[in-house]
């Protein structure tokens, strides 16, 4: 059974990296703290299996509107997510390597994202709401072990990604 171990440590590190709090932009690197950590798996099984990490997305049961209305987000965190979407278009994805080299493209963005936040406030808070999940399934895909892990990720990293047009502006 896959298990996400993640902690409000990667809350934490994510908002001391905002612009308005440190210049350097933060990298996942595998710890106990955020790592995912893999069972071994049979072909059978693998598709029934109970996932841990979030990808049905719920992080949309947390995130706010501005009183019914999209939140404004600075221009370079709107540029860094249209990127993530141009990546996620163009990019092919035909092996294991293909979603490992997405996940270091959209890390990219997402770092970019992070260094040159200026947000505060509710908004910034519904950014992290959107964020977080986005960041644990960038790492999963980062360690995928199979290209139907892989997919199912990628997939849902698409249903994040996308889902920031719906909160921001």
């Amino acid at each position: 059974m896959k298990k996400v171990l993640f902690t409000s440590t990667i809350m934490l590190i994510v908002l001391s990296n905002c612009k308005h709090n440190s210049q350097e932009t933060l990298s996942i690197k595998p710890n106990p703290v955020n790592q995912v950590a893999f069972e071994v798996l049979s072909d059978e099984n693998f598709l029934t299996q109970d996932v841990n990490l979030d990808l049905g997305n719920s992080w949309v049961n947390d995130i706010q509107l501005d009183n019914g209305k999209k939140w404004t987000a600075n221009p370079e965190t709107n540029i860094g997510v249209e990127k993530m979407k141009g990546i996620l278009k163009n990019q092919v994805t035909d092996r294991l390597s293909d979603y490992h080299n997405l996940a270091i493209q959209l890390t990219s963005e997402k770092n970019y994202v992070i260094k040159e936040c200026t947000m505060k406030g509710p908004s910034h808070e519904n950014l992290h709401i959107w964020l977080l999940p986005l960041m644990e399934k960038l790492e999963a895909l980062s360690e995928a072990k199979n290209i139907v892990e892989a997919l199912e990720i990628k997939n849902n990293i698409i249903e994040n990604v996308e889902g920031y047009d719906h909160y921001f502006q």
